[in-house]
């Protein structure tokens, strides 16, 4: 080979799936070998755990008491840093370490990390780099334990997942196997499940964001990497849950009446509007420092010396740093009813969201899972102080508003709805809480989604074109007919007819529907629903109705596939289909339906990007 050609390491991957033999050819058929695999991955998924735990530990120490000390309690406020003011400069020099480490040797340690595991699980056939494991814990631990306001969650999750991909890369698996590694205890499961003690919302967690496959073959492997991880985890952390939540409070929730329904549904919504928000400030942030500090080190010199000035001034004012770092002692004293100033309460929320964005906007590296906790928790401790202010005959208990909060922020900020809801039910073991987190979790996703259909997540890879399918389902709606997913009407009309009698006939319509110009007996444009609505708003009434349609439609025989379908769309490059009775249309009458790529998408929630038209060789 040439040594001016190099080879993607993902296309490579490929080739040598196709041709490898030997023993790798033979385990990687055995299924018991599979499932082997996945204990083992739990077992470093849960060691690199602890271990990443304990290197926060140590650089917390370094950076604020310049001790050698892995001891470290995220659930316990930290003392004043022994440097005075000078701990402003903390996050400053902690966060040009990151920097340098990311820009010179792994480029993927930058931000939030799970994005980057979901761009290489759809966009890279899972192949990530093995240097990603080593550069993002450092990366991370420095950026936390110096002060930045970001989550630890993300970084294992990337450092696992990594792990997964480069032990497949090595056994030689086919990719199913690899994708189903990542997800299965390093990049998902075993992650969460090892950090928070929360088994099943590690399971959740891996199936809602990470699997591309729900299947006995890939399930299977992520529940043994997920047990495995927090059994190890537990033998040297203890077994017992991230946050104590008391018991007598949550246990309110036993007995509900109407008026904390309607307390929850409200509260739903609220944490839906402020996940939103939550998302927008990050990137609107990032953008923000990218536009106006186009070097990398000054933009990481101002973000870091705001968050450092924002955890000094905040310390010398109550006597915590409370938004530094994972924030979990602040958590803790929202569940133990501590902080019962909701103004107070509602400040730090603006902090935190500032303090975040400003740590990743200004190339920090860490997760947003703790952050989103954080955020949830305070709301939800606001919320419950607020509603037991305004109304005396109410009581809603802080610890239930702080634990909703934590689940609804997740749903709404990450898209794991039921993950959110299912660890914060782990946390508390208490079942009577379920029904109030899956209200307030559902009601969040649901605002959030209302607005945009994009997670904190999935949003960093849409702006670099990346779409990633919102829904994991088998190849049900693909091998139906195409008939039947019509639900969009048609009328049909002449071309001569104008845009003023077009506005007359949908008057006696409820619902828009696609226009089909016919010129004598054959169908000659079409004009879709959502085309309609723009058109109509026009103030130009007597346009041909021809001259505002488009002729680049296809005809597709009424009782094909849906699959068959999308190829004829993809291929002739068109949005518009008319499903017809013969193909080609002898008459108008033979065009049983229009549909249009938005009907399609609707109906089967098939990913963006399989509807994208094929381009040719350039």
């Amino acid at each position: 080979m040439p040594e001016n050609i190099s080879i993607a390491p993902e296309v490579l991957t490929h080739v040598i799936e196709r041709e490898v033999g030997g023993w790798q050819g033979k385990l990687r058929h055995n299924p018991l070998f599979h499932l082997l695999l996945a204990f083992f991955v739990g077992i470093i998924a849960g060691l690199g755990a602890v271990a990443f735990r304990r290197l926060i530990g140590l650089m917390h120490n370094l950076f604020f008491f310049g001790q050698w000390s892995f001891s470290f309690n995220a659930l316990k406020h930290s003392d004043a840093s022994i440097w005075g003011a000078g701990i402003i400069l903390a996050p400053v020099i902690g966060g040009l370490i990151v920097v340098w480490l990311v820009r010179n040797f792994a480029p993927e340690a930058k931000g939030h990390g799970v994005p980057e595991v979901m761009d290489a699980i759809y966009y890279k056939r899972g192949v990530i780099r093995p240097a990603v494991v080593l550069i993002k814990a450092l990366a991370s631990a420095i950026t936390i334990g110096s002060g930045g306001s970001v989550g630890r969650e993300g970084p294992i999750i990337q450092m696992g997942a990594a792990f997964g991909s480069s032990l497949s890369q090595w056994l030689r698996l086919h990719e199913w196997q690899r994708l189903g590694l990542i997800a299965a205890g390093a990049g998902a499961g075993a992650g969460i499940a090892a950090t928070f003690n929360t088994p099943v919302g590690g399971i959740l967690f891996a199936v809602e964001l990470m699997l591309v496959e729900v299947s006995a073959r890939t399930l299977v492997p992520v529940m043994i990497a997920t047990g495995t991880a927090t059994f190890v985890s537990r033998l040297f952390l203890g077994n017992h849950p991230s946050f104590v939540i008391p018991a007598s409070i949550i246990a309110s929730t036993a007995h509900e009446t109407a008026a904390d329904y309607v307390a929850y549904v409200v509260f739903g919504l609220l944490v839906g509007g402020v996940g939103l928000l939550f998302t927008n400030t990050l990137y609107w942030t990032e953008d923000l420092l990218e536009k106006c500090l186009k070097n990398a080190y000054l933009r990481t010199i101002l973000g870091m010396a705001a968050v450092g000035l924002t955890m000094y001034m905040i310390q010398r004012c109550t006597g915590h740093y409370y938004v530094e770092g994972v924030g979990y002692a602040t958590v803790q004293n929202v569940l133990e009813s501590t902080l019962l100033n909701p103004g107070f309460l509602l400040l730090l929320l603006v902090l935190k969201v500032f303090s975040f964005s400003v740590t990743l906007g200004s190339g920090g590296s860490g997760g947003v899972f703790s952050p989103s906790l954080f955020v949830g928790a305070v709301l939800g401790g606001a919320f419950a102080a607020l509603v037991s202010q305004w109304i005396p005959d109410y009581q809603m208990g802080m610890a239930v508003g702080a634990a909703l909060g934590m689940a609804g922020m997740v749903g709404a900020s990450t898209g794991a709805a039921v993950t959110g809801a299912v660890m914060i039910f782990e946390m508390t073991n208490d079942y009577h809480i379920i029904i109030p987190l899956i209200v307030v979790s559902g009601l969040a996703f649901g605002v959030r989604r209302l607005f945009t259909r994009e997670s904190i997540y999935t949003r960093k890879l849409i702006r670099r074109g990346h779409f990633i399918p919102e829904a994991r389902h088998s190849n049900l709606y693909l091998m139906r007919p195409a008939a039947q997913l019509i639900e969009t009407p048609m009328v049909r009309l002449r071309g001569d007819r104008t845009l003023e009698d077009l506005q007359k006939i949908l008057l006696h319509r409820r619902e828009l529907p696609h226009v089909l110009i016919i010129e004598g007996t054959m169908p000659l444009a079409v004009i879709p629903a959502h085309r309609v609505a723009e058109i109509l708003r026009r103030e130009i009434r007597h346009v041909p109705l021809r001259d505002l349609a488009s002729t680049d439609w296809v005809a597709v025989r009424d009782d094909s596939q849906l699959y068959d379908l999308v190829a004829r769309l993809r291929a002739c490059a068109c949005e518009t289909a008319l499903l017809c009775k013969k193909d080609p249309p002898e008459h108008h009458e033979d065009v049983v339906a229009v549909v249009t790529v938005e009907d399609i998408l609707s109906y089967a929630s098939l990913p963006q990007v399989l509807l994208r038209p094929e381009r040719g060789p350039q």
